[in-house]
């Protein structure tokens, strides 16, 4: 693994790489089946779905509709993959995820996409805090924040075999690549970014880069600060996280989503049991989304660089 983040948007978006690797997916595998709810050139699969009928279907504003279809194509044996916006396939689709397919035990991929703040102009009502917290109690689900288009690239594929509900959430477009293109992902297992010693950055998906760039900063302040991607919430990699806080003393959780039942919550319910240190997040607060570019959204929740710093410093002096 190398680590090639040099604080730049990627040259490939997360939106191509989906358009690539899902046909390729259903290529290798026929019982593979693709289905969207109207958003079909949201991940640019309109061409591919119109020539694939066998293999896909735009099942149309219906989110709920949708997952009850992919549950008839499950238990006749094929491995469906559904995307719609994350707060779509979260909030409006969950009870039949609960119901339909996890308590009946059919595996489903699930692909959330523009999460939190990265759903910019679509607005509050677009905008999921709380899918995280949705998909993490559903009893044997796997939760994964995606960061770049390597980790979707890589991650995806191993989903399509895996029992339960598999949420994925990422952006769409071409945020700082972080992993070089010959990295490999264990799901439930974090990648450490960045070695350190007083305090330890623990992040997820969206906020990977502005991470890295507050640990710079602590360590011009004289402060060392180790940088671990828990890109999988749920399994949670305990060991990883029990062994930076003893290592640090202090933690701080930085992810794009409400910090109730996010990766804030299921961290502290770890350490809690196993090593109770100083802790505080960098997440949304209670509140709603709102509408914007990017840059004002994350001043407005606080999902910054800058944000990351301040808590940090304010954590070590406490």
């Amino acid at each position: 693994m190398e680590i090639v983040y040099n604080g730049k948007p990627a040259t490939v978006t997360i939106k191509e790489t989906m358009s690539k690797i899902i046909p390729q997916i259903c290529e290798k595998d026929p019982k593979a089946f693709y289905l969207d709810a109207d958003l079909m050139s949201c991940l640019g699969m309109i061409n591919w779905s119109r020539e694939h009928p066998q293999q896909s279907v735009d099942c149309g504003v219906a989110e709920a509709n949708m997952v009850g279809i992919a549950v008839g194509l499950a238990a006749e044996g094929f491995r469906p993959i559904v995307h719609s916006f994350g707060p779509f396939i979260s909030r409006r689709a969950f009870d039949q995820m609960f119901i339909s397919a996890a308590y009946a035990h059919y595996s489903l991929t699930v692909l959330g996409s523009d999460p939190g703040v990265t759903a910019e102009f679509n607005g509050g009502t677009h905008m999921p805090f709380e899918d995280v917290a949705l998909y993490s109690v559903i009893p044997g689900s796997t939760v994964i924040d995606v960061c770049d288009h390597v980790m979707m690239k890589k991650i995806l594929p191993q989903c399509i075999d895996m029992p339960g509900i598999k949420y994925i959430r990422f952006g769409r477009k071409a945020y700082p690549q972080i992993y070089s293109e010959d990295t490999e992902f264990e799901i439930g297992k974090a990648k450490v970014l960045r070695e350190g010693t007083e305090v330890t950055l623990l992040v997820t998906g969206f906020m990977t880069a502005d991470a890295l760039e507050a640990a710079k900063t602590l360590e011009e302040k004289g402060i060392s600060a180790a940088v671990v991607n828990l890109f999988t919430i749920k399994p949670i990699d305990r060991e990883a996280i029990v062994h930076f806080a003893r290592r640090t003393g202090a933690v701080i959780t930085v992810e794009n989503h409400n910090y109730i039942g996010g990766l804030y919550s299921i961290v502290a319910s770890v350490l809690a049991k196993e090593c109770p240190v100083k802790m505080d997040y960098v997440a949304v607060d209670d509140h709603f989304g709102d509408v914007g570019p990017i840059g004002y959204l994350k001043t407005k929740f606080g999902l910054t660089k800058d944000s990351i710093v301040e808590k940090t410093l304010a954590l070590l002096n406490r």
